[in-house]
């Protein structure tokens, strides 16, 4: 399995910016898609986005399209989301994890997950 480290969350105004990473060990990075899911208070965990093994394919669920960016970068095993223009309602525990699809993927396509990295975007 790979162990997955988030950082980078915190609190910020409406508008502002943050960017999220998230470190891996263990196996070899590149074996993996790549995703982003985020948990609000009371509700369930939903996916945010998701990219491909090389990096060349992503996928965005349609509340942060435009705005959000996933990336990873294989040389330094670490995994990227650009938050953009944030909203109240983006604010979450954000996760990270390692799994086997990027095109609209499902908590069940990830096998490794991050601890999380609280995000609060304030109006």
């Amino acid at each position: 399995q790979v162990q997955l480290v988030e950082s980078g969350g915190g609190l910020v105004q409406a508008g502002g910016s943050l960017r999220l990473s998230c470190t891996a060990s263990g196996r070899t990075f590149t074996s993996y898609c790549m995703g982003w899911f985020r948990q609000a208070p009371g509700k369930e965990r939903e996916f945010v986005a998701a990219i491909s093994w090389g990096g060349g394919n992503t996928y965005y669920t349609d509340s942060v399209k435009g705005r959000f960016t996933i990336s990873r970068d294989n040389n330094k095993n670490t995994l990227y989301l650009q938050m953009n223009s944030l909203k109240p309602e983006d604010t979450a525990v954000y996760y990270c994890a390692a799994g086997s699809k990027w095109h609209a993927p499902k908590e069940a396509d990830f096998g490794s997950w991050g601890r999380g990295t609280q995000v609060t975007v304030s109006s």
